[in-house]
């Protein structure tokens, strides 16, 4: 199998379970990486694998219209949508909120999973 990367994709999102959290949407650092069909490679042919453009615009786009308490959730809402909309067969994501509290750069989870 072989494998695409999105690295460091920053994203306006509303989550959180802090009354600070939810007054306005914050920028969440996204990295993902899914497996794609051995024969994209093989046949130079962007219809053969997953196209890494329509995945950042759709997660882009749900993003911004939905809200979520946990982290947890929106990734695995991310994860769901890799997996049946663009069919990868697995999926990693790292999620992280950008200085949320004092002294701390980052804090996220990551999640991986496969069909």
């Amino acid at each position: 199998m072989d494998f695409i990367f999105i690295d460091d994709l920053r994203v306006d999102a509303h989550v959180g379970i802090y009354p600070r959290e939810q007054a306005a949407a914050q920028t969440l650092e996204i990295s993902l990486t899914f497996g794609v069909p051995d024969e994209a490679a093989q046949n130079d042919d962007i219809t053969r694998t997953i196209d890494y453009a329509m995945v950042i615009g759709r997660i882009r786009a749900e993003l911004a219209a939905h809200r979520f308490n946990l982290l947890e959730t929106l990734g695995e809402f991310v994860i769901e949508l890799m997996l049946k909309e663009f069919s990868a067969p697995w999926v990693k994501i790292s999620i992280a909120k950008l200085g949320v509290m004092k002294g701390v750069r980052r804090v996220g989870v990551q999640i991986e999973r496969s069909r």
